[in-house]
């Protein structure tokens, strides 16, 4: 039976290499970190890692770790409701709960089992759900999984979000749904206007924050505090794998009903390990470094607006915004995929975004800003981009 299949599986990857769309992978040989050992290639700096704070490799947060290894063991081998909630994993909640200023938090293996988890357990076909054009695929997979009516608006087009929610006039609970930074492009979501809608036609909000705990807000707590609006969302979701440690991990937090539903009814919360022990308690000992300082937040925010700044002294096409998330459009796929070549022949790790991770005819290099760079290490890069580009041309 397999022979057809496995013949017509070989043309399409034939077709995904044609079209330059084909993904491989570097293997790093060292820890995560600004600069890394790659395979076959050497030192590279590092400039795709989600590694916002430079938390991953930290000292402290490796220290946290082994203390948790020795003293909680390995895995939990159970989910949470049979025997797999230790000291730890209520601990994250509860500081979790606090940082955000919700009323409880509950711990996922990812943000994607977070966000796949949450609408089914909460809506049926009586609500809707209205969803940003451009949201996660965890927030698309996880809405597809519910009964409710799925609308969905422009990419922060408030006036057809408001049209959405006229359309929806006649459901139950209406549920706005969408990512607090959008992951390909670094814009943030409208989150003001976003609520004041939902006030006005009586609606619920979720935001998917995983990109800007720890990164935005005065004091790092996500996209709701950057836009001052924490009391009036609803549902905040996250990960504990970007700015939060880099490891694994997410969560929803929120109003305290949603929550105990979700501990109740979620799917992959009943259906999946709990949170291993070393990752609860590095998770821990990040949240404890990000409240404590602003150092490695103001770091991130100088590094990114000097990137920028040289990037687009350099005639580089860069999506605009304040996010350390710096998109360099490309366009074709092609040309993409061998600029980022070009790059990694330069010591620079920066992979190209392209269909389906983004639309056709949208390629791009996606460099990811990080408090561990240095300027010299920013001014590098960029100077490879531009060497990389007159080789292309």
């Amino acid at each position: 039976m397999y022979g057809a299949i496995g013949v017509e599986l070989k043309g399409r990857l034939e077709e995904v290499r044609e079209a330059g769309t084909f993904k491989t992978e570097l293997v790093m040989t060292t820890p995560q970190g600004a600069h890394v050992e790659v395979e076959g290639r050497g030192e590279m700096l590092n400039l795709c890692a989600n590694n916002y704070l430079g938390l991953a490799n930290h000292p402290a947060i490796i220290a946290a770790a082994h203390e948790a290894l020795d003293r909680w063991g390995y895995g939990m081998a159970s989910v949470r409701f049979i025997c797999g909630t230790q000291e730890l994993h209520r601990q994250l909640e509860e500081r979790l709960s606090e940082f955000l200023h919700t009323d409880e938090t509950i711990l996922f293996s990812s943000c994607f089992d977070a966000n796949g988890g949450l609408f089914e357990a909460l809506l049926d076909e009586r609500d809707a759900v209205i969803s940003d054009q451009l949201n996660h695929a965890s927030i698309i997979d996880g809405i597809r999984l519910c009964k409710a009516r799925r609308l969905r608006y422009g990419n922060s087009d408030m006036d057809e979000l408001e049209a959405r929610l006229r359309e929806a006039a006649d459901a139950r609970y209406r549920l706005i749904a969408t990512d607090g930074v959008f992951s390909m492009d670094g814009y943030l979501a409208r989150l003001d206007a976003i609520c004041g809608l939902a006030e006005r036609y009586d609606a619920l909000v979720m935001v998917d924050d995983s990109h800007a705990v720890g990164v935005s807000g005065p004091e790092g707590r996500g996209t709701p505090e950057h836009h001052g609006v924490v009391e009036r969302v609803d549902i905040i979701t996250g990960t504990l794998g970007k700015a939060v440690g880099g490891a694994s991990g997410g969560y929803v937090s929120g109003r305290r009903e949603v929550i105990e539903v979700l501990r109740q009814r979620a799917r992959p919360y009943l259906f999946s390990n709990s949170l291993a022990p070393p990752v609860a308690a590095a998770s821990l000992r990040a949240l404890e470094l990000i409240g404590s300082s602003h150092e490695l937040r103001e770091r991130l925010h100088h590094n990114t607006a000097h990137f920028r700044k040289r990037m687009t002294e350099l005639e580089f096409e860069i999506l605009p915004g304040e996010h350390p998330i710096v998109p360099v459009m490309v366009g074709s796929e092609l040309r993409s995929a061998r600029l980022a070549a070009e790059l990694a022949a330069r010591g620079v790790y920066a992979v190209s975004f392209s269909y389906p991770v983004v639309p056709r005819g949208t390629a791009r290099i996606r460099t990811q800003m990080s408090a561990a760079h240095t300027i010299e290490d920013l001014d590098f890069a960029a100077e490879a981009f531009a060497a990389a580009r007159a080789r292309l041309d």
